[in-house]
């Protein structure tokens, strides 16, 4: 009983923090998806708490989150918002099988590169998502491509109502402000509140202009934490659910990996992963969204000083009880004011320091990001970050297809005469006479052309090679079979093969291949290559290698 109030104590105020931010991003990312106000309050309390209590992670705040929200608004136009709760359940269950099967451990092939894109394109899906609101524009036809309804609001650009305009821009403006000046409390708490009263004002007509509010376009919508909507399925959920449980997935584990670097803690994969699965199970039960781990919320938390999910089902808590008493006053929040909070999250997620040292250091990562952004934004969110993870892993494959090596070659007097790194061999000298080469990575079917090509073509002057493999790590069947073939193809060609410093589990291959076991019969097989060069004559072991 101690420990439990020693725990509430110290996680209350993050725990009450993060409610307040939660609220009004909760409503504002639910209306972004196509949903009700109070579906999103719904995903914040069940998600949250169910996430928080069966989870792994002691920081991570699940709920309603950006990252869905394209794919919850294009689907909610085809299938209506009431379909959102089977969703949620539905990417529950793909959830669920992906936790039995433990394909948590294949995320790693999704690279920081890619993920960099993504955030990218979700960014510019919530902030293009909000011209309709931020320029006041209504009753445009709603189309299912995304780009289709960018489009439509561009094209009626001169119905702007300029009031509303200005009321998003000087929103928009007061959210980087405080963020800049006011580093103690969340500025959307300190802003939400005068939302609420310009609406109040505008509604009471005492404003020289209208603004549209929550409660005018969803007249009626109140919070009821334990009803259990009607159920909606269609087919074509299925595949909608298997593209929402994988970004779930994603966004849920990076962002509790977020959480451990900034706490110098570790999670739980496996519990957060459960925890994910009864989230949406929970919220989809009670009429909520489909929700995942959310980074600005989870990164509110640790800031605001928690040390346990102790804090993470407070928030569920207090967000529960505080919107049971003032959601009615949300109803006058204008959506000019829910633009400005989209705009500026979605302006926050773009990772600027990333890409600009992507575009300095590594261009062809950098273009990656951006191409993943484009299809995410004129196709589809899933379908962007599959082909970005296709062409990253494509990228890795060519590189690994090269062959990593390095290469240092000595005359006949055993002077150093060159090394090189990776690069290309034609430049080579014709006097060398030793070469110790050094394969680096795997010896397995991607390469060992590349390898094979190098040895028997490229290099041709040496009289002794000395085939280096302590940086070897794995060599398969076919890597074998490479290395007897190309030893025999270099002794057939008068050339001297030794073989130095490998690792256990790759001469455990090796003993397979007879013409290694021919080699350590010849005594021409070295635990280290100094023992190679010793024997060749060498004293300078430095300048060999």
């Amino acid at each position: 009983m101690n420990k439990f109030i020693s725990r509430v104590s110290d996680n209350w105020r993050a725990g009450l923090t993060v409610a307040l931010v939660s609220i009004p991003l909760s409503i504002s990312l639910a209306v972004a998806s196509g949903a009700t106000p109070a579906m999103g309050i719904i995903t914040a309390v069940w998600a949250g708490i169910l996430a928080a209590i069966f989870g792994g992670s002691n920081f991570n705040i699940v709920g309603p989150a950006g990252a869905l929200s394209g794919i919850l608004a294009a689907f909610s136009i085809t299938n209506s918002m009431e379909a959102l709760p089977t969703l949620a359940i539905l990417s529950g269950v793909f959830i669920l099988i992906a936790y039995l099967l433990k394909l948590e451990r294949y995320l790693i092939l999704v690279p920081a590169t890619v993920m960099h894109g993504f955030s990218l394109g979700v960014a510019l899906i919530i902030g293009l998502n909000q011209v309709n609101f931020a320029f006041g524009l209504e009753n445009l036809p709603k189309h299912k491509e995304f780009l289709n309804n960018i489009f439509e609001s561009f094209k009626n650009i001169q119905q702007t109502q300029l009031g509303t305009f200005a009321v998003f821009l000087l929103f928009l403006i007061g959210l980087f402000l405080l963020t800049k000046f006011i580093k103690k409390l969340p500025a959307i708490i300190m802003l939400t509140p005068v939302g609420i009263l310009v609406g109040y004002l505008s509604v009471s007509g005492n404003l020289p202009f209208a603004l549209k509010t929550l409660g005018q376009k969803f007249p009626g919508d109140s919070i009821n934490l334990l009803n259990i909507p009607h159920f909606v399925f269609e087919p074509s959920i299925i595949v909608v659910a298997i593209g929402v449980a994988f970004v779930s997935i994603l966004e849920t584990l990076i962002s509790a990996k977020i959480a451990d670097i900034m706490t110098d803690t570790k999670f739980n994969a496996r519990k957060e992963m459960f925890g994910l699965t009864l989230a949406n199970f929970g919220s989809g039960l009670f009429g909520g969204l489909p929700a995942t781990g959310v980074f600005v919320r989870t990164g509110v938390n640790v800031r605001s000083g928690a040390n346990h999910k102790t804090s993470a089902v407070i928030n569920a808590v207090a967000t529960a009880v505080i919107s049971i008493f003032i959601f009615k006053f949300f109803n006058y929040i204008p959506l000019a004011v829910i633009a400005s909070i989209l705009v500026f999250a979605s302006i926050r997620m773009v990772e600027l320091a990333h890409l600009k040292e992507l575009w300095k250091d590594a261009r062809r990562d950098f273009w990656l990001a951006m191409f993943t952004a484009f299809v995410m934004v004129i196709s589809d969110t899933v379908i962007g970050l599959l082909v970005g993870t296709m062409l990253a892993l494509l990228f890795f494959v060519e590189k690994l297809a090269k062959g990593q090596f390095e290469l240092t070659t000595n005359n006949a007097s055993h002077q150093m005469m060159h090394r090189f790194y990776e690069e290309s061999t034609d430049c080579f000298s014709d006097e060398s006479d030793v070469i110790v080469y050094s394969m680096k990575g795997e010896l397995a079917y991607i390469n060992i052309e590349a390898h094979t090509e190098r040895l028997e073509n490229k290099l041709k002057s040496f009289n002794t090679i000395i085939l280096r493999m302590r940086e070897l790590a794995y060599i398969d069947i076919e890597g074998v079979h490479a290395f007897d073939h190309v030893v025999k193809y270099l002794e057939s060609n008068g050339k001297k093969v030794m073989v130095s410093s490998l690792t256990k589990p790759v001469e455990a291959e090796l003993e397979k291949s007879a013409t290694y076991r021919t080699l350590k019969e010849k005594k021409l097989v070295y635990p280290n290559t100094r023992d190679a060069l010793r024997d060749l004559g060498f004293t300078n072991f430095e300048a060999a290698l």
